[in-house]
C-alpha cells in the first residue's frame, strides 16, 4: 500500500515538474514567435504558457506512469 501510495506521488511530481518546464519553454515560444496567438482569453506567452503547461504535465504523467507502473 505505502509503496503504491510513493509511486502516484512520484507520478504527480513528475507530471507537475515537467508541466512546468513546458510552461517556461511555451512562454519563452510564445512571447518571442507567437504573439498575436489567442487561447482561453489570453494572447501572446500567457497563452502558449497554459498549453504548454497542460502539455508538459499530461506528459509527465504519461511517463511517470510508464516508468513507475509499467510490469517488470
Amino acid at each position: 500500500m505505502l509503496k503504491t501510495t510513493l509511486r502516484v506521488f512520484f507520478m504527480l511530481v513528475i507530471g507537475f515538474v515537467l508541466g512546468v518546464i513546458g510552461l517556461f519553454i511555451a512562454m519563452y515560444i510564445g512571447g518571442n514567435y507567437a504573439e498575436d496567438f489567442v487561447f482561453n482569453g489570453v494572447r501572446g506567452y500567457e497563452a502558449t504558457g497554459q498549453i504548454g503547461f497542460i502539455l508538459g504535465g499530461a506528459i509527465g504523467l504519461i511517463s511517470g506512469w510508464w516508468f513507475l507502473f509499467k510490469k517488470r
